[in-house]
């Protein structure tokens, strides 16, 4: 069978619309209003003039964990529930260190979304749920191109989100940002406790259609470098 490749370029979305439109919530609801949202996502994607290559979305900067502030707790002494519903959806928005380190202390089960495979080794994709796999999370690997491969990390194989059978803690997104709403349905419809968007990977229509169904949403951050900074302290 022969490999289907994905080459195409990555494009970054700032979209800051949608700030003044009614609270929806539930699945259906929360389609309805990304839905909405949409036409301007769309004009901001086509002002946006920087394209980095596929083959480093997701790249983990050092910088991208330098806003966590001071050293605090370890993990063992942090709340270990943070996904309370929160009465409004902007709550739901993960930006500071805080809500990273009580995120992150509650996740144990990780699905990645556009994970690469073995032969990808030396992309962000790959070696990112790698260091999360010898990091002790696990890890379920959900590509989206290379329809032969069966395993990843050992790991089996689920083409969609939905039909994974255990609950989630966290989606790992390596998607571009433009090409993030085509997965709305599916994150909606497995309701994970949070979604993590990796280092240039921003949508903030889709963000805040997670947001309003009650689900946790991290963007533009490394996971990995953010990770190894809170196991620092």
């Amino acid at each position: 069978m022969q490999r289907t490749t994905d080459n195409s370029p990555a494009v970054h979305c700032w979209d800051q619309s949608g700030a003044n439109i009614v609270r929806v919530s539930g699945r259906l609801k929360a389609l309805a209003r990304y839905r909405l949202l949409q036409s301007s996502a769309s004009r901001t994607l086509s002002q946006d003039s920087r394209r980095p290559s596929d083959e480093s979305l997701g790249y983990c900067r050092p910088s991208a964990g330098a806003d966590l502030g001071p050293k605090g707790s370890a993990f063992a002494e942090r709340p270990q529930d943070p996904y309370t519903p929160a009465m409004n959806w902007q709550d739901n928005i993960i930006t500071g260190r805080a809500q990273i380190v009580e995120l992150l202390a509650a996740t144990k089960t990780i699905a990645v979304l556009g994970i690469k495979t073995e032969a990808q080794a030396g992309q962000p994709a790959f070696y990112v749920p790698r260091y999360l796999h010898s990091a002790g999370f696990q890890i379920i690997p959900v590509p989206v191109y290379y329809p032969e491969v069966t395993q990843i990390l050992g790991e089996n194989v689920y083409r969609k989100l939905a039909d994974i059978p255990v609950d989630l803690d966290l989606v790992n997104v390596f998607r571009r940002s433009q090409d993030v709403p085509a997965h709305l349905e599916d994150l909606l419809a497995k309701k994970p406790k949070a979604v993590w968007m990796q280092t240039g990977i921003r949508n903030n229509a889709v963000a805040e259609a997670l947001a309003q169904a009650g689900i946790k949403v991290v963007q533009d951050r490394c996971l990995m470098v953010d990770h190894r900074h809170l196991a620092r302290t």
